[in-house]
């Protein structure tokens, strides 16, 4: 199995006001968006053409929207182990990035 595109872990999955997750992943593999539970087991999964993704227009850095095949999700992605003194990319933006990467458009 090919090495995934994205991956991040500890993310909080809801769908509007009810939250599916604490601890999910994200993951962005073969061509496909995959959100999973903390126990491995698929949310929801759609080809990566048929996602968008973007940023909240208000709320903190850390959070990204994901509209798979038309069902939104709300993904708090945070930032587990940045390095000392340096706070790095938020893992939303990187998330949204590599969506538009893997689906061929540009970011």
């Amino acid at each position: 199995m090919a090495e995934p595109e994205f991956r991040a872990t500890g993310v909080r999955i809801g769908k509007r006001l009810r939250s599916l997750t604490r601890a999910g992943t994200v993951r962005i593999s073969g061509g496909r968006v995959e959100l999973l539970t903390s126990y491995g087991s698929e949310i929801d999964s759609a080809p990566v053409q048929a996602v968008r993704a973007s940023r909240p227009w208000f709320g903190p850095q850390d959070r990204a929207l994901a509209d798979l095949d038309g069902k939104r999700y709300l993904l708090t992605l945070g930032e587990r182990d940045p390095a000392p003194g340096e706070p790095g990319p938020p893992a939303a933006r990187r998330f949204i990035e590599a969506v538009r990467r893997a689906s061929g458009r540009r970011a």
